[in-house]
């Protein structure tokens, strides 16, 4: 049903069944490289352009989470999916290969959970019983179309992201067992003005304090309600822009409380500069590591706020500013 302006609240809550996380060589060398199902030793996946090693990695992570779950196929409804190259056809390729029927999401780093909410939706109000959920990047088909090519080398400021190489996709059912999605806060476009694409993390994160505030205005509750909020992938320069202006209106939220994807997926020695970002990233991070963490009794309640820089090359040529939004979904297990 819908909670105040923004938000749904699950009455069958949605289990999160099974997941499928994958990964390339600079996340097996990560932070939580024992959290995902496969990594690669290569970036090119032994396909023979980066884009169609980033189409494989949606793949991969598609039939991971379908084997896992012990059902065949053809009983999955609909694939919600994404990514960040032009039209998505990384995606649209994995979903012809996949042969579900496809809807196609774009909210560049907030994908994973633009399409973990309308899934839930779905299943939740009886238009499917089974949905495949999902989204992927990949640094090195990424990079060279929204910044330079990686071959180029060019220096990039402290406030720069890396784009992970993942994908991470659950499967959304209305039985099972697992975790369960309860809610969802759809955010709105928030434009700062600001236009630097090497700081997506200064933008992103006014996207994210609104979405979270109207989280919790509109479910009536406290940032005490959740043993952790995480954003997608604001890096460090984003997370503590989103904690100050949290706390100007009015939530506090601990340093331990409040943690970012982007801030989790790499060890402190890997040259990310802020953190890692791209579609893949908060994916990744919580079909894989947060949620082992939570089958573990780490945690019973999980806010995750995906974020997105709304940008295109054409945009950022025509010296436009970045629009940006949120969308949140509260993931609970255990009691």
């Amino acid at each position: 049903m819908l909670k105040g302006k923004q938000s749904w609240e699950f009455a069958n809550k949605p289990y999160i069944v099974s997941t499928g996380t994958v990964g390339g060589p600079f996340e097996a060398n990560g932070k939580i490289a024992d959290d995902f199902d496969i990594l690669h030793e290569d970036l090119w996946l032994q396909e023979d352009s980066y884009e169609k090693a980033h189409r494989k990695l949606l793949e991969e992570a598609s039939d991971l989470a379908i084997k896992k779950a012990g059902i065949q196929k053809g009983n999955v409804q609909f694939l919600l999916a994404g990514d960040l190259i032009n039209q998505m056809t990384p995606t649209n390729f994995a979903a012809e290969k996949l042969s579900i029927p496809y809807l196609g999401l774009f909210g560049a780093c907030s994908t994973s959970i633009e399409g973990l909410a309308l899934a839930s939706f779905l299943v939740n109000y009886g238009g499917a019983k089974h949905v495949l959920t999902g989204a992927s990047s990949h640094n090195a088909a990424v990079e060279k179309q929204f910044r330079y090519p990686t071959e180029y080398g060019g220096q990039k400021p402290p406030t720069a992201q890396w784009t992970v190489t993942g994908a991470g996709v659950a499967l959304i059912s209305n039985d099972g067992v697992g975790p369960q999605v309860t809610s969802a806060t759809i955010g709105k476009v928030i434009n700062m003005g600001l236009s630097d694409p090497f700081n997506m993390g200064g933008a992103m994160a006014p996207a994210a304090v609104d979405t979270i505030k109207m989280h919790f205005r509109d479910l009536n509750r406290e940032p005490s309600y959740y043993d952790l909020i995480v954003t997608g992938d604001l890096g460090e320069v984003g997370r503590m822009v989103c904690m100050d202006m949290l706390k100007e209106q009015g939530f506090s939220v601990t340093p331990s409380q409040y943690q970012d994807c982007g801030l989790l997926i790499y060890k402190e020695n890997q040259p990310v500069l802020s953190g890692g970002s791209g579609a893949g990233c908060s994916a990744t991070v919580f079909y894989g590591h947060l949620l082992n963490r939570m089958k573990k009794g780490e945690f019973k309640r999980i806010l995750v706020v995906a974020t997105g820089a709304l940008l295109s090359p054409l945009s950022f040529q025509q010296k436009e500013s970045i629009p940006c939004i949120a969308h949140a979904v509260s993931v609970e297990f255990g009691g």
